[in-house]
């Protein structure tokens, strides 16, 4: 028998206010989000897979996305995020390619929509056009 078996791996990430991120997790985005016996939390994914999140004192946040949402309307999933008070036009760059609601719009060799916002602790977070949701 093989030492290394995977069975249920997971992905984690840090944040600097764990309280807070529970909060934004739970509330704001509607997550299921439970603390664990180490005291970081765990966000409970629809499929069943887990995700920590961690506190860490010296946090960074990460320089690409962390988290991605797939969804059926990428327009309607950011007009009910603003409504829970989530900014999604987080890049200002002209040259970014975003439109007014802060959507990236797809296409043939551009990807699919997109539009990114942060956690509490900094980290990327994105909501994308996905054909299957």
């Amino acid at each position: 028998m093989s030492a290394f078996t995977v069975t249920h791996p997971f992905s984690g990430f840090s944040v600097d206010d764990i309280d807070a991120a529970h909060a934004f997790y739970a509330d704001t985005l509607g997550m299921d989000v439970s603390p664990n016996a180490m005291g970081f939390l765990d966000l409970h994914l629809p499929d069943g897979g887990t995700i920590l999140v961690y506190a860490k004192p010296d946090h960074v946040p990460a320089s690409f996305t962390i988290l991605n949402f797939p969804v059926s309307d990428v327009e309607a999933a950011v007009d009910d995020l603003n409504a829970r008070g989530v900014v999604t036009k987080i890049y200002t760059n002209p040259d970014s390619g975003t439109d007014e609601k802060g959507i990236a719009h797809g296409g043939p060799g551009r990807g699919p929509d997109i539009a990114w916002f942060t956690d509490p602790a900094g980290n990327v977070l994105s909501v994308l056009a996905s054909p299957d949701r």
